[in-house]
C-alpha cells in the first residue's frame, strides 16, 4: 500500500478532547469525543452557508460543497481560496460570476445528515454524466482496500462519531478523509480532486455512509465510476446507480459484500473463503455507520 497523500490525523489536538463522564456502574470515566466548529462558506462576495465540520481542511471542503451542489462548475476557473482561521470563513473567488443566487432558489433538502442539501437541479447533471466503462474492481483489491481502511488510524477508532470516505485506485488508498457528517467528508475529497486535477475514470469512492440517492448523485457527478460502502443501500440509490452505470457496493465488511449495481466492472480474482474475515475488533461497534 502506498503511502496516502491525505490521512486522518487522529492525534491532532484540534479535532477531539477528552470528557469526563461516568459510566453504568456510576463510576467515573474519560472519553475522547470529536470537536465541532462552524465554518461560514463564501463563493466571492457572497456568503452562502454556515457548515459544522472538525474544521480540517476547510480549503477543499469549500470548493468541494460549492462544486457538489453545482454552485462551481469544473470548468469554472478559481482565482484564490482563502481561509481566516481567526473568523473562521472560507472565501473561495473564481474569474467569472456564479448563477448560485438562483440556484439558492432552489434548494431542497433530502435525507443526509449534517449538510445533506442539493439544488432542484442536480440532477439534470447527474444525467449528462458518462461513466468509464473500461473501469475494474478486483475483489483483491476490494479486500485489501477495506482491510487498510479499517486498521488505519483514525479518529474513529479513537472516538467513534465521525464519518470517513477513501478516493482509492486500483487497492492503493489516495486520499482518506473524516468528519462529522459524510457529506463534508465527501465535499473535501471532490475539492481535492478539482484543484488537483485528478481525473475520476479508474478511481474507486468509499464511504461508512448509506448507500442514499445523494451518496449516488454525488459520486457520479465527481465521474467516480465504482462507489463502496460497509453500509446498506436506499432503494432510490440503487435505482439511480442503475440508470448511471454506476458499480455499486454495500455491506463490505472483511471478505462480504453485496453488489446491486455495476456487476460487469467486477473481477473475482481472490477466494473469499480463504483467510480470516474482518477482525472483530475493528467492526462499526454493532451498527452501521449513519
Amino acid at each position: 500500500m502506498s503511502e496516502m497523500v491525505i490521512r486522518p490525523t487522529p492525534d491532532d489536538p484540534r479535532l477531539s478532547e477528552r470528557v469526563e463522564g461516568i459510566d453504568q456502574t456510576g463510576a467515573v470515566v474519560e472519553t475522547v469525543v470529536v470537536t465541532e466548529r462552524a465554518i461560514t462558506l463564501f463563493l466571492n462576495a457572497r456568503e452562502i452557508v454556515t457548515v459544522m465540520t472538525i474544521g480540517d481542511h476547510p480549503e477543499l471542503l469549500a470548493v468541494g460543497y460549492l462544486l457538489n451542489q453545482n454552485m462551481l462548475q469544473p470548468d469554472d476557473e478559481i482565482t484564490a481560496v482563502e481561509y481566516d482561521d481567526d473568523i473562521a470563513t472560507v472565501v473561495v473567488r473564481t474569474k467569472r460570476q456564479t448563477d448560485y443566487e438562483e440556484k439558492l432558489r432552489k434548494r431542497v433538502q433530502t435525507s443526509g445528515c449534517a449538510q445533506g442539501t442539493v439544488f432542484g437541479d442536480l440532477m439534470e447533471a447527474f444525467d449528462t454524466v458518462a461513466l468509464s466503462t473500461t473501469a475494474r474492481l478486483k475483489t483483491s483489491w476490494l479486500y485489501a482496500l477495506t482491510k487498510a481502511i479499517n486498521t488505519e488510524p483514525s479518529l474513529y477508532l479513537k472516538a467513534g462519531a465521525i464519518h470517513g470516505c477513501v478516493l482509492a485506485r486500483g487497492d492503493q488508498i489516495l486520499v482518506y478523509m473524516e468528519d462529522v457528517g459524510r457529506h463534508n467528508a465527501v465535499d473535501k475529497i471532490a475539492g481535492y480532486m478539482l484543484l488537483n486535477k485528478i481525473a475520476p475514470d479508474d478511481t474507486i469512492f468509499y464511504t461508512t455512509g448509506r448507500l442514499t440517492s445523494e451518496m449516488v448523485i454525488k459520486t457520479v457527478k465527481m465521474g467516480i465510476p465504482i462507489l463502496v460502502s460497509r453500509s446498506g443501500f436506499t432503494a432510490w440509490g440503487v435505482e439511480l446507480a442503475r440508470k448511471a452505470g454506476l458499480t455499486l457496493i454495500g455491506r463490505a465488511r472483511g471478505k462480504r459484500f453485496v453488489a446491486l449495481a455495476g456487476y460487469e466492472r467486477l473481477i473475482f480474482d481472490a477466494d473469499p473463503t480463504v483467510g480470516a474475515d474482518e477482525n472483530s475488533r475493528y467492526r462499526r461497534k454493532g451498527h452501521e455507520a449513519d
